[in-house]
């Protein structure tokens, strides 16, 4: 026992953390889920339809002047907003009726201020629709993304762990959606992308939790369960840290210099990692444990009777 208390820096799972840990879990899941179902998300022209221009200026654009143009020209709730640098503008447009070459013209024309020159840089038309089918295909992508994360780490490890496996993710994926709505982030393709990239790294994370779990049960044997899964989380610990921050230099310098057309992808996927990193500890490997998991479902069961009788 002496050895087990030498190896374990952190008692992650003590009873009193663990009830805090799945308090502040609860809390957080909560305020996202009634986020979610008063606010909702603000779902980008990916899902909405709509047009979306990048559109350049000579000089600082003149946002409520070009409001004015849009609003005078019949371009009704159109939003303008700086992208990136003062000369840059995005528009966003609902949906417009006619060809989208002339739309496509007079936008250029009503979004010329004075006589300064404009430059599209991009024009976007989706269908309402084409955003309609990219909802659903993006709700079932997540679906299908946790049945076989589910059957994947069942096949691997056992039922127990695949249980804390996907309540971490579906515990990571409702924050980071959450966090969205709570601060009326836009929310398009490039944002549910980046949850499917939490959702593989959150279960690597956990995987190589797991996998320590598995070596310790048989590695330390007569210790508790708990004790051993926390011997478990403390020699991953270094690992997970590391990771963790490495990836977050990235994603911050990507959000501060790439640009808008990747903050949401950047943003989406900090909260995710940050918040995957915490629950491969305080949420994976406490569900298994409240599920009493146990180093004899692990062993394999024997399928031959006969092989007991030679058992000592």
């Amino acid at each position: 026992m002496r050895l087990i208390k030498d190896k374990t820096s952190i008692d992650f799972l003590s009873p009193a953390r663990r009830r805090i840990a799945i308090g502040f879990s609860l809390l957080m899941i909560g305020v996202s889920i009634v986020s979610l179902a008063t606010r909702g998300l603000e779902f980008g022209i990916d899902f909405t339809g709509g047009i979306l221009l990048e559109v350049g200026y000579e000089q600082a654009a003149d946002l409520e002047a070009i409001r004015g143009n849009l609003a005078d020209h019949g371009f009704d709730d159109a939003q303008v907003q700086l992208f990136g640098a003062d000369t840059d503008v995005l528009v966003r447009l609902p949906p417009q009726d006619g060809d989208a070459e002339s739309i496509r013209n007079e936008l250029q024309v009503t979004l010329a201020v004075g006589d300064a020159s404009v430059e599209l840089r991009r024009v976007e038309f989706v269908s309402p629709q084409v955003g309609k089918e990219l909802t659903e295909q993006g709700g079932l992508a997540m679906i299908f993304a946790m049945l076989m994360i589910f059957a994947y780490v069942m096949f691997r490890f056992q039922w127990k762990f695949a249980a804390g496996a996907v309540t971490a993710l579906a515990h990571d994926v409702i924050i980071t959606a959450g966090f969205f709505s709570v601060f009326s982030l836009p929310f398009d393709l490039t944002v549910v992308a980046a949850i499917l990239a939490v959702i593989g790294y959150s279960l690597n994370d956990t995987v190589v939790v797991f996998d320590r779990i598995r070596e310790n049960f048989f590695k330390l044997r007569g210790v508790a369960a708990n004790e051993s899964i926390n011997v478990s989380i403390n020699e991953t610990l270094a690992r997970t840290i590391i990771t963790g921050l490495t990836t977050l230099l990235v994603l911050v310098a990507l959000l501060l210099v790439g640009g808008e057309s990747i903050a949401g992808f950047s943003i989406a996927l900090i909260v995710g990692i940050v918040v995957g990193t915490y629950s491969s500890i305080y949420t994976a490997s406490a569900i298994a444990l409240m599920l009493d998991i146990s180093p004899q479902d692990l062993i394999e069961p024997v399928k031959d009777p006969d092989l007991l009788d030679d058992l000592p």
